[in-house]
């Protein structure tokens, strides 16, 4: 199997004495190998934490102790999710209501590899297209929004 997309093949130029990909479908040709669908090497990207009293860390900037169940920081997090969706911006509730230290950049985390976040996390980011916001995400940190930037 040569790893590439289905309907490409690896052709060698005449002219140029070098390989080239070639798309037995559309008939197109180009230098550089197609895209495998291999996500970015890092990515940005900016979240709103709401943590439970089952995070890993049950406290936060906001509050020492966080008591709320699981279900109950879902509900928050919906909340501001609606706020978003109706046109608040994704920063400033971040600021103000984030439970990571990240709210005083607006929830930015920036940019971040594979391995340097929570799996469920990560996977999250590297899934949304830039600009794209996720749904509730959950981690051993609590549930996020998750705003992908770059």
């Amino acid at each position: 199997m040569s790893g590439l997309p289905e309907g490409w093949i690896v052709k060698m130029s005449q002219s140029h004495g070098k390989e080239y990909y070639f798309n037995t479908t559309t008939q197109e040709s180009q230098w550089e190998r197609p895209g495998c669908g291999a996500p970015p090497e890092t990515v940005r990207a900016s979240h709103l934490l709401v943590k439970h009293r089952d995070s890993r860390r049950p406290s936060s900037w906001r509050e020492e102790r966080i008591t709320r169940s699981k279900e109950e920081a879902l509900e928050i997090l919906n909340g501001y999710l609606a706020q978003i969706k109706g046109g608040t911006p994704f920063a400033d509730l971040a600021s103000q209501f984030s439970d990571c230290s990240s709210a005083k950049r607006g929830g930015d985390l920036g940019h971040f590899g594979p391995g340097q976040m929570q799996k469920p996390f990560e996977d999250a980011t590297f899934a949304l297209a830039v600009k794209e916001m996720s749904g509730p995400i959950s981690t051993d940190s609590g549930v996020h929004i998750i705003l992908r930037t770059a």
